[in-house]
């Protein structure tokens, strides 16, 4: 875990420093109110996204680690396949359908174009998280990340910055929206060769079985967890936009994917945390759970807090070198900052839940979470703003990983995170 968790970290810090290089150079080259409608767009495209995926994104860490060790190939191959088909007929009739709404519901407005265009990348950023996620269920974890997280965002990087210097004056929401979608088809078709390259996979000569009635059960409420996790964390941009704060939607939006670099820690030590949270769950092997729990808590919170006390202390001039209209998001940005450190301290909860079995209750969780963040963000935006948006998914952030916790103490026996120091040795 140590030796891969720092692999992927490093890996991982590649693809945040580009996806920071792309959030600079989108946000400076197209302005503040296009940024606020690509941002906007944005999380309504990663919601769709998240339910395209039918949680076969998750998923699959639990059943390709468990037909390995099973040696049960023609499943293996079996679940990859339904999970592939599936995902692209939902993907492009979800965008179908959304196309269709957006052009019923605003015709004529500014925002259609862009939605249109942010509808079409749903089915290539879900088939790309289904395609990584083989790959990194498989142990080949460069190869996960790099298609998804530094190719998808570098062509964004690249394309923005092209159309810029040929157009000489600054692009609009759409045509940045344009070079993401480009970058989601260029992610897609690496992750295909990668699959090609490293055989995650038996050969063809195994023929796939079906336990379709398994995989749906454990897919749907996966799905719901991670839509409404999506949701829980856009709730600001969403909200903001859809009061027609558009500017103050793009603030938030930058503030809130400058703090996400703190849960850079905990995201990289993911990458082998949750399959191997199902191996020893299904072994039965309670100790070495609890130990593993406790251990890459202990991790990412000393990175995390460390990544948070230089941001939290250069928040202003960061803020401000996107641009000056920036500036604003400096106290969203430490509001997020400080809860983002606390929850990363309770450790990688939502994996624990549902690498054990326990997904219908981390989508209730979530659900829960999701629906008090949307209802709190409305009020609190009223009065504060940016600043109240911050609030609204920082209280939200904090209520949901007590929430977490509560149940893994009380369910599974275990202490999350770093409540494990606190309780009686065994």
């Amino acid at each position: 875990m140590r030796r891969g968790g720092l692999v992927a970290f490093f890996v991982y810090s590649a693809g945040y420093a580009i996806t920071y290089l792309s959030q600079l150079v989108v946000a400076r080259l197209i302005g503040v109110h296009d940024y606020g409608i690509y941002a906007y767009v944005t999380a309504w495209a990663t919601v769709l996204i998240y339910v395209s995926t039918l949680g076969f994104d998750v998923a699959l860490l639990r059943f390709v680690p468990v037909y390995r060790a099973k040696e049960a190939w023609a499943l293996m191959r079996g679940v990859v396949r339904y999970a592939r088909r599936s995902v692209a007929v939902v993907g492009l009739t979800l965008t179908l359908a959304s196309a269709c709404l957006t052009l019923a519901w605003q015709p004529d407005d500014d925002l259609a174009v862009p939605f249109l265009i942010g509808f079409a990348a749903v089915p290539f950023v879900a088939l790309l998280r289904v395609q990584c996620t083989v790959l990194r269920a498989s142990g080949a974890v460069v190869a996960a990340l790099a298609p998804d997280r530094i190719v998808r965002e570098g062509s964004l990087v690249v394309l923005v910055t092209i159309a810029t210097l040929l157009v000489g004056r600054q692009i609009s929401a759409q045509w940045a929206l344009t070079a993401a979608l480009a970058g989601a088809v260029t992610g897609l078709l690496l992750a295909h060769y990668a699959m090609r390259t490293h055989h995650p996979l038996p050969g063809p000569e195994v023929p796939p079985e079906y336990d379709t009635a398994a995989w749906r059960n454990a897919a749907l409420p996966l799905m719901i967890a991670g839509a409404t996790e999506v949701l829980l964390n856009r709730t600001g941009v969403i909200v903001l936009g859809w009061m027609d704060h558009t500017t103050e939607a793009g603030i938030y939006s930058l503030a809130f994917n400058v703090a996400l670099l703190v849960t850079l820690p905990r995201v990289a030590v993911n990458t082998l945390f949750a399959p191997a949270i199902s191996s020893l769950h299904a072994a039965g092997d309670r100790h070495a759970l609890q130990a593993l729990v406790q251990r890459t808590a202990q991790w990412t919170l000393a990175a995390a807090a460390a990544i948070a006390a230089v941001i939290f202390v250069v928040a202003e001039p960061l803020m401000s070198s996107f641009g000056t209209a920036y500036g604003e998001g400096v106290v969203p940005l430490r509001i997020l900052l400080v809860a983002q450190v606390l929850a990363v301290g309770a450790g990688s909860q939502l994996y624990v839940m549902t690498m054990t079995g326990h997904e219908r209750s981390a989508a209730t969780l979530l659900v829960g979470a999701a629906g008090a963040n949307i209802v709190v963000s409305l009020v609190l935006v009223q009065f504060f703003g940016v600043a109240g948006a911050a609030l609204g998914s920082a209280g939200t952030l904090l209520a949901w990983n007590a929430a977490m916790a509560l149940w893994i103490w009380r369910r599974l026996g275990l202490a999350p995170g770093l409540l494990r120091l606190a309780a009686p040795r065994s």
